[in-house]
């Protein structure tokens, strides 16, 4: 299939024209459901670090669940509230739980460009490696599409997976280059990916190479980046 062909698809796929494989399917607690929570999710959501461990203290679960099966963690997470975070991880929250959509805090931070809670949920023990979303991603495939560039470096360093390829076929690289716009910030993704060490050369699930879908888009610095790291 057609490189086009193939975007077209995905977007067909994916509901809406170049949204993630790290986006569509994320569900923010809403207005309503913030204002009808209780309990630790209502203290998540506040970021009261107090009241969660008081309730913790009185029996409740860290690790309950919303009706969209977010955690407590989630809705802090989503909301930037670091220091609840860390009362709820300390009180036994799981930082590698997943939600409806099977989402963790790690590519729940790396979707929002969210530096500091990314490297908080680090530091809290969500492994980068973690497979997420319906699209079997990870959160650096997510960030890759997103051209959140320094996301993607703070991934890397931390060890998320290079080259695991999602159920579209596509690596983060590709994904840098057929959901990207060929800009400043998605060359710098690429570039920060070749360099980690990325397979340059490996394509999509017809074959196509990182470097044939670059030259097709007439994204020509990442051609040019491809090309010296060798791709074909």
């Amino acid at each position: 299939m057609h490189w086009k062909s193939r975007a077209v698809a995905a977007t067909l796929l994916l509901g809406s024209t170049f949204l993630s494989p790290g986006t569509i399917a994320q569900v923010p607690p809403s207005p309503s459901e913030i204002a009808a929570y209780s309990g630790l999710h209502a203290a998540a959501a506040r970021g009261d670090a107090a009241g969660i461990a008081k309730l913790v203290a009185g029996g409740a679960d860290p690790n309950a669940r919303d009706r969209y099966r977010r955690t407590p963690l989630h809705v802090a997470a989503y909301r930037s509230r670091h220091d609840a975070m860390r009362a709820l991880v300390k009180a036994g929250g799981n930082p590698n739980a997943l939600e409806n959509d099977r989402y963790d805090i790690v590519t729940i931070a790396a979707v929002a460009n969210d530096l500091p809670t990314l490297r908080l949920a680090l530091e809290l023990g969500t492994s980068p490696r973690n497979i997420t979303s319906r699209y079997d991603g990870t959160a650096l495939i997510a960030a890759a599409h997103l051209g959140h560039d320094e996301v993607v470096s703070v991934l890397i360093a931390a060890g998320a997976p290079l080259d695991h390829v999602n159920n579209l076929g596509w690596t983060a690289l590709i994904e840098s280059i057929v959901l990207g716009d060929g800009g400043p910030r998605h060359v710098a993704t690429l570039r920060a990916l070749v360099q980690a060490g990325a397979n340059v050369n490996l394509g999509d699930r017809s074959g196509t190479t990182p470097l044939t879908l670059a030259q097709g888009r007439g994204y020509n610095e990442m051609v040019v980046i491809l090309t010296n790291a060798g791709a074909r």
